[in-house]
């Protein structure tokens, strides 16, 4: 398995626990966090055995957000001329792709947070399928208070999470989020006494994803993702494309099989997923 600079990855059966282990740094997001973040998810999506994960931290806060040291260089954040406005647009692009890579991995990705999740942190979030957090926990979409518009998810994803109004209040105040009225909104799907806590209920709700059938569940991510964005009659269409392809009937067999019988149904795997070819 990759050894990573900013993370530590556990398996637990079909199960991932991705922790950032930068403590020290408030697990603020380096040039080092950004490239291995989708390399990371990427690589558990192809090896086919990961039906769930929980993304944690350690430490105090979940994560402080972007580390200054992504901004140190200048030049490829420069707007002084149309070249260089142009290249910060692709290095944008990949920024965002960082996060896409969560949304769009086969499983679904689960939010364990405490304490503070700022800035970068809440692009992030919204990234992910759930979101379960200590009480002690606060959202804050930081980058108005520096001056500049949240850019790498926040403000594209939020929107559908959380009321409209809400989430002006947010962006245009940079005011905190804390966890009771972010689980009152729908933003966080439960509420635990502390961070060890939170990170044991978010492995559990993982657990009872691992256990049903890896495609039906990748399907329906597949499918909530595509209606949040598309019309009820756009998604009844790709509904009855998607379907076909990946409804099993020995999969339906197994789940049945296993409810009368009280018993946990086994399902195969994901496919593997093979390297470009060439």
């Amino acid at each position: 398995m990759t050894t990573w600079t900013c993370f530590d990855v556990t398996m637990d059966g079909a199960v991932a626990h991705v922790r950032m282990n930068q403590p020290q740094r408030h697990n603020a997001m380096t040039p080092a966090f950004w490239a291995e973040i989708p390399q990371l998810f990427r690589q558990l999506d192809e090896a086919g055995g990961v039906r769930a994960a929980v993304l944690s931290s350690d430490g105090r806060h979940f994560s402080a957000g972007m580390d200054l040291s992504v901004f140190a260089n200048a030049g490829t954040l420069g707007t002084v001329d149309v070249a260089a406005r142009e290249r910060f647009r692709h290095q944008l692009k990949k920024l965002q792709l960082c996060f896409t890579a969560i949304a769009e991995v086969r499983f679904p990705v689960i939010a364990a947070i405490q304490g503070g999740c700022i800035g970068g942190a809440v692009d992030l979030a919204t990234a992910c399928c759930l979101r379960y957090c200590s009480r002690d926990a606060w959202f804050c979409i930081q980058e108005i208070n520096i001056g500049m518009m949240a850019d790498v998810g926040t403000m594209n994803r939020m929107p559908k999470q959380i009321p409209e109004a809400v989430m002006r209040e947010l962006a245009y105040t940079g005011d905190r989020l804390g966890a009771e009225r972010a689980e009152r909104l729908g933003f966080v799907n439960g509420l635990f006494d502390d961070a060890a806590a939170t990170v044991a209920g978010a492995l559990a709700v993982a657990q009872k994803i691992a256990a049903r059938a890896p495609v039906a569940v990748a399907a329906t991510k597949e499918m909530i993702n595509y209606t949040r964005d598309h019309s009820v009659a756009e998604s009844f269409t790709y509904m009855n494309a998607l379907q076909p392809g990946v409804f099993d009937p020995e999969d339906i067999a197994r789940a049945v099989a296993g409810q009368k019988a009280g018993t946990p149904a086994v399902f195969t795997d994901f496919a593997p997923i093979a390297p470009p070819l060439g």
